[in-house]
């Protein structure tokens, strides 16, 4: 659990995004504490991944502003690490390669950094694949070297934007308790976008529900469930408890902007 006086890692302080004269978010403010993993949580198009990317430097906000480790965030800091839905890998390098990018950017050379490629490759339950090649990989296991190429900076912050949306049921139940372990290990502050909200009370500390057009944050919900977490953790009181009441939260501005389509949908035929 993540105590309360833990320090803020990533404090984002009333953060609000444009695209021409549309407003995408504003007035956004939370904290990701040291160990925490935050969950964002929203309807389609409510903007979590254009406030991941405003968070990570990857673009500027229109208003407010995100401090990591207490230093203002204008373009992607250091020691922050990201993975996208999309894998994100090098097709025309190995999965050692693609593993050992962050390092060899870093100047680290290749000999340097083989042991703590092999390590990463080990965690992630990759052995035995070091000299494939991204095709030759299934999506789960592309998932995997994606999140040791993350790793291999040793991140203090890591944001991840639906890491498992591509992947088949099976394979994302156990790439999320995958990572749920490797983290146990690392405990990085970590921002977690997802649309599932099963996966984000799984995944999350706290929630970030964001609503309305713009969006706003609607509730920040503290999860409550100890760790380490497991398979059975989908099972318990506490989780069916949050899980409820995420997803009325999320699904009373999506059914509204159903009826307000249907109502416009009607009026055209009446018309």
């Amino acid at each position: 659990m993540i105590h309360e006086e833990a320090a803020a890692k990533i404090h984002v302080d009333h953060l609000g995004k444009m695209y021409g004269d549309r407003i995408v978010f504003s007035d956004v403010s939370f904290d990701v504490k040291e160990g925490e993993i935050v969950s964002i949580v929203g309807p389609s198009g409510c903007g979590k991944t254009t406030l991941l990317r405003c968070v990570v430097g990857l673009m500027g906000p229109s208003e407010g502003s995100v401090e990591i480790s207490g230093a203002k965030v204008d373009g992607p800091p250091d020691g922050v690490a990201m993975v996208f839905q999309n894998f994100g890998l090098f097709p025309w390098k190995s999965v050692a390669a693609n593993v050992a990018y962050g390092l060899t950017v870093r100047g680290i050379s290749k000999k340097d950094a083989a042991p703590r490629v092999q390590e990463l490759i080990k965690l992630v339950g990759l052995e035995g694949f070091e000299k494939a090649y991204p095709y030759q990989l299934s999506g789960g296991m592309q998932q995997r070297a994606g999140l040791a190429r993350a790793l291999a900076i040793d991140p203090s912050v890591l944001v991840m934007d639906e890491p498992f949306a591509a992947l088949d049921a099976q394979t994302r139940d156990i790439l999320q308790l995958e990572l749920l372990r490797i983290w146990d290990t690392r405990r990085a502050a970590m921002m977690f976008v997802t649309h599932s909200i099963d996966e984000a009370v799984l995944m999350g500390d706290r929630i970030v529900i964001l609503r309305g057009r713009p969006s706003t944050i609607f509730d920040i919900v503290d999860v409550g469930i100890p760790r380490p977490r497991a398979h059975t953790t989908v099972d318990t009181e506490r989780f069916r408890t949050v899980r409820d009441y995420v997803w009325r939260a999320v699904m009373q501005q999506a059914q509204a902007e159903i009826a307000t389509a249907v109502d416009a949908d009607a009026v055209r035929i009446d018309s």
